[in-house]
């Protein structure tokens, strides 16, 4: 019996060992899957891989990716990671896609996935998802990945969404309206706080979390051209009314002046940690870094609430997210593409990060987003808006950040920066 028994354990052991073995075999640093598979594809990635800086989501991904490659046998992928300045990456990616030396497949940005779209650099992608799958999307995920063809240029996997956090115990009632936010802001400054924090630097967050306050009103930026219409006529009255709203939280006090110059959302989990505000506006994301970052007792004071809108019943929210898209003619590989979006990323990688599913279905698939927080976010993607899916959007972006920071720290109007702002657009729409 103990021969057997160790007989056993030894075979046990030697199984366990080739498991590891062949598992190491499959997965280096920068590939997945064997070194002699007689087929490649190039993948270049944000950290939503293997490459993550947290080893448990590192891990994570290795497993997923292990294990897709498992029912491939015949493919190895070929990984590259971005760094993170992502506006570079992606342009020097578009550049590389328009010359053909893009590679096979990669993470495109969903806010300069019409930039890829109009340079006609992305493989169609329509015939590997089911009508079904296409239909289960949030419409403006859908929107944002079909050309004006109708096709399916990329696969658009998460979202998030912008919220506001509170400390429940120094401001108790979520604040409904700007007037409502201000007034609760101000009222936690005599408790010792700094006010209601925000992205207000020169960064894409400050453009995408205080648009949500313009779009509340019903502003455009675009026509149905893509022509950039923000700074004339009655979107021009939404635009200051919206920008001079947050003058206001700087001017009145309701937000410290040290919110021109705040381009992370780390430095609002910062100030959470340090109790130093009981307010601010940030991505969904964050509510699971406070839980990491905080101290249960504390952790429990913290909730959040729909962005205020200029009354209660005008809302809106910026919505984001990652697609996957394909740069190669070969047909097996834009196949192996699509299936690396479907089995790894459209759903397994939502679960894995707690990053919102871009598909209505998925939120009841996985347990992970039945919690109470991501039942709330999910209700609250019906306010979510997109970034227009228009060329000259990033230029857009960058003169709204240039104008935020003039406004926040008294060197300009409102008006002469939304003037040159809209100026500078129209210039660079004509360039295009």
């Amino acid at each position: 019996m103990k021969s057997a028994t160790v007989s056993a354990f030894a075979l046990s052991t030697m199984l366990f060992s080739a498991s590891v073995s062949f598992a190491q075999e499959l997965a280096t640093k920068d590939r997945i899957g064997l070194a002699d598979a007689p087929k490649s594809l190039v993948v270049r990635l944000t950290n939503d891989s293997p490459n993550n800086s947290d080893p448990a989501i590192a891990e994570g991904y290795q497993k997923l990716f292990v294990d897709f490659i498992k029912k491939h046998p015949d493919w190895k992928l070929q990984l590259q990671f971005m760094s993170s300045d992502i506006g570079t990456e992606q342009a020097k990616m578009l550049e590389q896609a328009k010359a053909g030396n893009a590679p096979d497949c990669a993470a495109v940005d969903s806010f300069v996935l019409s930039q890829f779209m109009v340079n006609n650099v992305l493989a169609d992608f329509t015939s590997y998802f089911s009508k079904e799958e296409v239909d289960d999307l949030f419409p403006f995920i859908r929107s944002g990945i079909t050309d004006k063809d109708q096709k399916v240029r990329a696969w658009w996997w998460d979202t998030d969404l912008r919220v506001l956090y509170r400390n429940k115990s120094i401001v108790a009632d979520a604040p409904q309206t700007w007037d409502d936010l201000k007034k609760a802001a101000l009222a936690s400054t005599k408790e010792g706080m700094e006010g209601v924090l925000f992205n207000g630097g020169r960064w894409e967050g400050t453009t995408f979390d205080w648009l949500a306050n313009y779009w509340a009103l019903g502003g455009k930026l675009v026509d149905d051209s893509g022509k950039p219409v923000f700074g004339e006529g009655e979107n021009k009255e939404k635009f200051l009314k919206a920008l001079n709203y947050f003058k206001d939280l700087v001017d009145s006090g309701a937000a410290p002046k040290r919110v021109s110059t705040i381009a992370n959302y780390d430095d609002m989990n910062a100030a959470a940690a340090a109790a130093t505000t009981a307010l601010f506006i940030g991505g969904n994301w964050q509510y699971a870094q406070l839980k990491a970052t905080l101290d249960e007792d504390e952790f429990n004071n913290w909730t959040f609430s729909p962005i205020p809108g200029p009354s209660a019943d005008q809302r809106s929210t910026g919505t984001g997210g990652w697609t996957i898209a394909s740069f190669s003619k070969d047909k097996d590989k834009i196949e192996m593409r699509a299936n690396l979006a479907r089995e790894v990323y459209m759903g397994p990688a939502n679960a894995l990060q707690q990053q919102l599913p871009t598909r209505k279905s998925l939120f009841d698939k996985y347990e992970v987003f039945s919690t109470e927080a991501n039942k709330t976010f999910a209700a609250a993607l019906v306010d979510g808006q997109a970034r227009p899916g228009v060329p000259i959007y990033p230029e857009i972006s960058n003169q709204i950040q240039i104008m935020m920071g003039d406004v926040l720290s008294g060197t300009k109007k409102p008006e002469d920066a939304l003037n040159a702002a809209f100026n500078a657009a129209l210039e660079a729409y004509k360039r295009l």
